[in-house]
């Protein structure tokens, strides 16, 4: 029987820009697969400018585990590889072709298909990247066995995805790929669902609990943490509704279909609206409908945990979501005694607390400088995990590994730390911190 669970603690951003629910199929002229999105892997890559893919060819494996490979999202001719410092492979842009064509395997999936197959169609497929696993947030290594598989159809942030509204118009495809879920985790499939979501109802094979509640409802660790607590040892898998859809349209199809439809939102978008596109779309596609009159701040995913790129930059892999804020990198005259009436505040600072419900126009600007982390009690007020969060960041930064453990890092992600950076006075990059502390574990235990 399906609950409800009542979270409490966070903090909901209203930010103008929100995207109108209509769907528009737009095709872009580059596509790009960026190896850097996948924490822990260390790409060797399998082709060349100048060769020609299909989607669903492998074009960059992990050497620490050659059965991990990630495989173009669609078809076309390898235009450029790019690199960075220390020859950092960055991204492996992929120029599309005419029509659509897909690799063919020879697994073929059947409801009663064996496990292991199952398992070796997704990685053969590129698929398995998009199965993620907690502790650490890399992906999921296909010899374990889960003890769960937790699926969030409900994200928070803001100008977030409406995943319900998305799905439904995909059910076949997302009931495929839950019911590939249950075979992989050996029927544990947990979904999250908004309280007041009805359209999923019909789901089967799934154990659905319905979440109430501010920003970070919608998070993974926050569904792990109120219902079944990550322990020292255990392994959890999870995978976004949008890639859990691709994956059943391989089961249903055979063929490797890696179309999304993505919110490009932001006060910065002149008509802020949903778009259906395919992973890793180079953002020049949206210029049209994008204000350029001033700076901006292009944003792969949301502004409180997404990655700044470039305006020729592309949609990060685990992203589904584009949002355009001014960068706000003016200075701001007398700023620090204006009323703030038109700026998003957790604390009382700003008049505009007196007015929770207003949608503001938020920048990227910071309003002063790096400061000593202070305690101040606030970041316990939008932290809805049994964690303490400040004592936890200090046992990060002081890299004392007993501490962090005994605090709580296997149950969170930087993500969990996006309010608590939000709020904070410091202006301490609090999410790099998190992370550089689920890194350091991870290489110990490696």
């Amino acid at each position: 029987m399906s609950k409800t669970i009542n979270i409490k603690k966070g903090y909901d951003i209203r930010l103008v820009g929100e995207a109108a629910k209509n769907v528009t199929m737009i095709q872009s002229a580059k596509h790009a697969v960026k190896p850097t999105d996948f924490v822990g892997l260390t790409p060797k890559l399998l082709v060349q400018v100048g060769d020609e893919v299909k989607a669903g060819t492998p074009i960059i494996f992990n050497k620490h585990d050659e059965r991990v490979v990630i495989t173009s999202p669609v078809s076309g001719t390898v235009e450029a590889i790019n690199r960075g410092a220390k020859r950092l492979l960055e991204e492996i842009v992929i120029k599309t072709g005419t029509g659509y064509q897909s690799e063919s395997f020879d697994i073929k999936y059947t409801p009663d298909i064996d496990r292991a197959k199952l398992i070796e169609l997704l990685l053969k497929s590129g698929l398995w990247a998009s199965i993620r696993q907690r502790p650490f947030s890399v992906i999921a290594n296909p010899d374990d066995m889960p003890r769960d598989i937790y699926v969030s159809a409900m994200d928070t942030a803001p100008l977030a995805i409406d995943l319900p509204f998305v799905i439904k118009n995909s059910l076949e495809d997302f009931q495929e790929g839950i019911n590939a879920l249950k075979i992989l985790g050996n029927k544990n499939v947990k979904l999250g669902l908004p309280h007041d979501c009805t359209e999923l109802d019909s789901l089967k094979n799934v154990d659905i609990t319905y979440y109430k509640g501010p920003h970070p409802a919608g998070n993974i660790s926050v569904h792990i943490n109120k219902t079944a607590p990550i322990n020292k040892g255990e392994i959890i898998w999870y995978a976004h509704p949008q890639d859990i859809i691709i994956i059943g349209r391989l089961c249903r199809h055979g063929h490797v279909d890696t179309t999304i439809t993505i919110p490009v939102c932001g006060s910065q978008v002149k008509s802020p609206q949903y778009f259906t596109t395919r992973k890793g779309v180079c953002i020049d596609t949206f210029t049209d409908i994008i204000n350029t009159e001033e700076t901006n701040r292009y944003i792969s995913g949301n502004v409180l945990s997404g990655t700044k790129i470039s305006e020729k930059g592309f949609l990060g892999f685990y992203e589904n979501q584009f949002t355009v804020i001014p960068e706000g990198n003016e200075y701001e005259f007398f700023g620090w005694i204006k009323p703030g009436l038109d700026k998003p505040s957790f604390s009382r600072t700003f008049l505009s607390r007196l007015l929770p419900y207003k949608k503001h126009v938020a920048n990227a600007n910071l309003h002063g400088g790096h400061r000593a982390l202070v305690v101040t009690g606030e970041f316990e007020k939008v932290f809805p995990l049994d964690i303490y969060p400040m004592q936890l960041i200090k046992a990060c930064i002081a890299e004392n590994i007993d501490d962090m453990e005994n605090l709580g890092i296997y149950e969170v992600d930087e993500e969990d730390f996006a309010l608590p950076e939000f709020i904070d006075p410091s202006k301490t990059e609090i999410q790099h911190i998190i992370r550089e502390g689920l890194d350091l574990i991870r290489k110990e235990m490696q």
